[in-house]
């Protein structure tokens, strides 16, 4: 699934290219997960004015203060292209413009493409309202992710994976955050001290600014805006590994299921 690292790759390899643009015609294909809210014509004659993100959403901001909030979902992608081949049965946006044609790509259809009358109100202000702090903003600190954790039973790597604390720490980067914070998964969230959250919040940013730095993670399905696949898979320390030797004790690397979700640990290294 992309997560913020994915998407904001995404973002940097297509914000240039739209910026200016102008919409000539706008195609829909199968239905996403929720409807446009706009007849597609009305986006026609409408320029871009800039590409923003907001954990996981990427806010299309339109001439007028308007635009189109997109979520990649499980297994979407953007690609921009100045002439590209007719749409397949997984392409099922495209936003054809002066400078080419934005398409989304998602062969699960959990994403989305909803306009919104602003980012801050309508469709994408209910969207967005449930966030929690950007991982690199200042406001994401130790003493606020520890308040934020007091009194919450479930394990540290589920709390971190449901964005109202902190947004984009999707499930590869929540285990290896907590592998290099030498913090054992399962611990429950209430009982994260103030120091472990210290090294909690510095793991996290490192971990993120490490996949921005390498194109985020490609798993099966994600590339950028240009086609180009991420690499951060192949420096994970804890992430796929189940069964080889931790990179920094030896100790085999474990996988359990949290939430339905894999998760990787060294049992030796990461301390409940």
């Amino acid at each position: 699934m992309p997560e913020l690292p994915e998407v904001e790759v995404t973002r940097r390899s297509l914000v240039e290219r739209v910026r200016g643009a102008r919409i000539e015609a706008v195609r829909l294909g199968k239905p996403l997960r929720w409807p446009l809210g706009c007849e597609p014509q009305a986006l026609v004659g409408r320029c871009v004015d800039d590409v923003s993100r907001r954990g996981k959403y990427l806010w299309f901001a339109l001439d007028g203060g308007d635009g189109l909030l997109m979520h990649l979902g499980m297994s979407g992608s953007l690609n921009f292209a100045e002439a590209p081949a007719a749409p397949g049965p997984w392409d099922h946006f495209d936003l054809r413009t002066s400078r080419g044609t934005l398409r989304l790509t998602d062969p699960r259809r959990f994403g989305a493409v909803v306009w919104s009358a602003t980012a801050q109100a309508g469709a994408a202000g209910k969207l967005l309202a449930g966030l929690g702090v950007e991982p690199f903003d200042t406001g994401f600190t130790a003493a606020g992710l520890h308040a934020g954790l007091r009194g919450r039973r479930v394990a540290i790597k589920q709390a971190l994976l449901a964005g109202d604390l902190v947004v984009g720490v999707g499930n590869i980067y929540a285990s290896e955050a907590l592998f290099l914070a030498g913090i054992d998964p399962r611990t429950p969230a209430g009982r994260v001290s103030l120091a472990r959250c210290e090294r909690l919040v510095d793991a996290v940013r490192r971990v993120l600014a490490r996949a921005l730095e390498l194109g985020g993670s490609t798993l099966r399905d994600f590339r950028d805006a240009h086609g180009a696949g991420g690499a951060f898979q192949h420096e994970a320390k804890v992430y796929g590994r189940a069964g080889a030797p931790c990179t920094a004790c030896g100790a085999v690397i474990q996988r359990l299921v949290q939430g339905q979700r894999s998760t990787y640990y060294c049992p030796r290294c990461q301390k409940r």
